[in-house]
């Protein structure tokens, strides 16, 4: 019942404005994005290597209708990208793409349509995270992106088939998918989802997130490619790690994955159990959607945010 709240105050402009001028508040949004320049991006990846844990980085920014904004972005990713590299980073970390953020959702205009732009400036990330030494991911979206998403992915993969595709369980499409993309070669992250998506298209009930999940899950465990179980869910993990064994794979031909700030004991031992574990890390000014997807993906978080937004303490 609280989600769908959760999800309305991402889209305000004057909530934004106070939880990131409150110290208590700002404190929430340090737990969960460490900073909004590449250099405290870098900082951050640097410290969960050294414990023994891979990373991907999300420039955050999404829904771009600005050609000058997408542009922006990509430099930012491609400076990112620099900086991996120069601190030797690159083996441990990639990089996460919205394709939103890079033009997709622009109008059209004299560069091209929305999809063309994004295609393009994909293209170009992808030629700065190969030069560097790793890798692109393009995230997924609410669902009217998901066919120009994949449709990015297959293009993209022609070139760089490198590049890891990312999938939502509580999407009814979203096992057909999965059989797809599940070849040899290929890089899936399974999260559950964490827009708020209309019963026509996704999963309501947590039970049928879950039951999908493992549907999921089965499906990239038995086929040929690399799954990314992305969860925080201990039920999960042991499910994924069963399934793993059951289908014979080792330690190193799938990974778990989870967010910055969420649960970093769980990600410690995993990884010193042996188990790649790689952190998403997000960073840059427009954390405050992000922040409260977050928020309404762990409901027992929102007491300390409605304390963080009436105390001035």
């Amino acid at each position: 019942m609280l989600r769908q709240p959760l999800l309305a105050l991402s889209r305000s402009a004057a909530v934004r404005e106070l939880v990131s001028t409150l110290p208590v508040s700002s404190g929430i949004v340090r737990s969960y994005v460490p900073g909004e320049t590449t250099e405290a991006a870098v900082a951050a990846a640097t410290g969960l290597v050294d414990e023994g844990l891979r990373v991907t980085l999300d420039f955050l920014g999404e829904d771009t209708t600005d050609h000058a904004q997408a542009e922006a972005t990509v430099r930012a990713y491609v400076e990112l990208l620099g900086q991996l590299s120069a601190r030797g980073l690159a083996r441990h970390a990639e990089v996460s793409v919205k394709l939103t953020a890079i033009g997709l959702a622009l109008p059209t205009a004299e560069q091209g349509t929305g999809f063309q732009v994004a295609l393009e400036n994909a293209r170009a990330i992808c030629r700065a995270a190969r030069n560097a030494g790793t890798t692109v991911t393009l995230d997924a979206e609410d669902h009217t992106t998901t066919d120009a998403t994949l449709a990015v992915l297959r293009d993209l993969r022609k070139d760089f088939p490198e590049t890891g595709a990312v999938l939502q369980a509580y999407l009814h499409r979203t096992e057909a998918d999965c059989r797809e993309l599940a070849h040899e070669g290929s890089r899936v992250r399974l999260c559950k989802g964490a827009y708020d998506e209309p019963e026509e298209v996704a999963y309501q009930s947590r039970l049928d997130v879950d039951t999908a999940y493992v549907r999921c899950l089965k499906i990239l465990m038995a086929g040929q490619g690399y799954p990314m179980v992305a969860t925080h869910d201990p039920r999960m993990v042991e499910i994924a790690s069963s399934l793993a064994n059951r289908h014979g794979r080792e330690q190193g031909t799938y990974e778990f994955q989870m967010l910055y700030g969420i649960r970093p004991e769980e990600q410690r031992r995993l990884a010193a159990s042996g188990e790649t574990v790689r952190v998403y890390l997000p960073y840059g000014g427009e954390w405050y959607g992000y922040l409260v997807r977050r928020l309404a993906e762990r409901p027992q978080n929102l007491t300390f945010f409605l304390r963080s937004l009436i105390s001035k303490k």
